[in-house]
């Protein structure tokens, strides 16, 4: 049945947009929520909560969007952008904090300065890896391409990932994800000991990496090797949302293993109300986004598979059972994918508007 989404609140992007890249997107922590959107020469986040007290952070960005994505604290004072050549900590004076250099992912042998590649087709269009900060903002999670510049240039050339000081930049620990990544997302827990990192490799795979640090060692977990991307972390932290790399399952798996709770195959979607009943019924598939409305429901779309036949759908999923419980609709047209905020509410991002809704229902 279909269920009626209930506006909340609409905010007014920094910048006007008009493409996914350009977007902006919600960042929420337990103690602030952060707006946060990129372009080529600034990073600009605007604290959300408490509204009384919010205020706007532009941090100058060392290299377009289009070199690499960033990261910003959950106290907004300091952002990391993950480039080609290195992992840059850039505070809210727009002084550099800290700089960790790494080998290449245009695979060149290095350059000091931007200007020196920023013409360079291989450079724009090359792998890339990320970063994320832990729950508290006192760690940086990043995965590289090694090895680090300081060391031996034949050490090894495969990608790490590694726990940093996001004080002074000092490596804590590092391992090696044995992967060949297009590009990463890394994805927060509430503990700020643990954190997941899925890994793009195009049509190659999916290979996800759960990663916790006790302050002395780090241990990671790779739940079997299997192609799976990670999606969400539930409020709570106990447990994990996935979708399989050709995006026809969902997965609730413990975090303490990461065994699968409960599935949801794409085969029970219905087929999009546009497409003629003489057609070919087209399969329905998942998106590469979703998450935990709460512990108990989770807001997942099939926009990517409906794109063809209109508008994107948006679904309500029973945690318990994964069980496809409601369609969401809206009092106006919306697009693009539900992400989810954990607190009962979800928002869109509006591109002919410039806006952001938040719904709940």
């Amino acid at each position: 049945m279909p269920q009626l989404a209930r506006l909340v609140t609409a905010l007014t992007a920094p910048w006007a947009f008009s493409g996914a890249d350009a977007a902006p997107y919600l960042e929420s922590w337990r103690t602030t929520r952060l707006l946060v959107q990129r372009g080529d020469t600034e990073l600009i986040v605007q604290e959300l909560k408490p509204l009384a007290t919010a205020s706007t952070v532009r941090f100058p960005a060392p290299w377009p969007r289009r070199f690499g994505p960033c990261a910003v604290s959950p106290a907004a004072d300091l952002a990391v952008f993950a480039g080609p050549h290195a992992l840059r900590a850039v505070d809210r004076s727009g002084g550099v904090r800290w700089e960790l250099r790494h080998r290449c992912w245009a695979g060149c042998a290095g350059h000091a300065v931007f200007t020196e590649y920023a013409d360079d087709r291989d450079h724009q269009y090359a792998s890339s890896g990320s970063a994320g900060f832990s729950a508290d903002g006192k760690i940086v999670w990043a995965h590289v391409r090694g090895p680090l510049a300081h060391e031996d240039p034949y050490r090894g050339c495969g990608e790490e990932w590694l726990v940093i000081n996001a004080v002074n930049g000092t490596v804590l620990a590092r391992i090696e994800t044995r992967t060949a990544a297009a590009g990463s997302v890394h994805v927060p827990h509430p503990d700020p000991g643990q954190m997941g990192l899925t890994i793009g490799e195009g049509q190659d795979g999916s290979p996800l990496r759960w990663g916790r640090w006790d302050g002395h060692a780090l241990a990671v977990d790779s739940f079997g090797n299997e192609d799976r991307v990670l999606l969400a972390v539930s409020p709570t932290g106990d447990r994990l949302l996935t979708v399989t790399h050709d995006q026809d399952t969902l997965a609730v798996h413990r975090i303490t293993d990461g065994s699968v709770e409960a599935e949801l195959g794409a085969s029970v979607v219905p087929p999009h109300h546009a497409i003629e009943a003489e057609a070919d019924e087209a399969q329905a598939f998942f998106d590469y986004e979703g998450g935990f409305l709460d512990e108990s429901a989770l807001v997942v779309g099939t926009v990517e598979s409906d794109e063809e036949f209109g508008t994107g759908r948006h679904w309500l999923v029973d945690t318990a059972s994964m069980r496809l419980t409601d369609r969401l609709t809206y009092p106006f047209e919306v697009s693009g994918l539900p992400k989810a905020l954990g607190d009962g509410t979800w928002y869109t991002v509006s591109d002919p508007d410039n806006a952001l809704h938040i719904w709940a229902l």
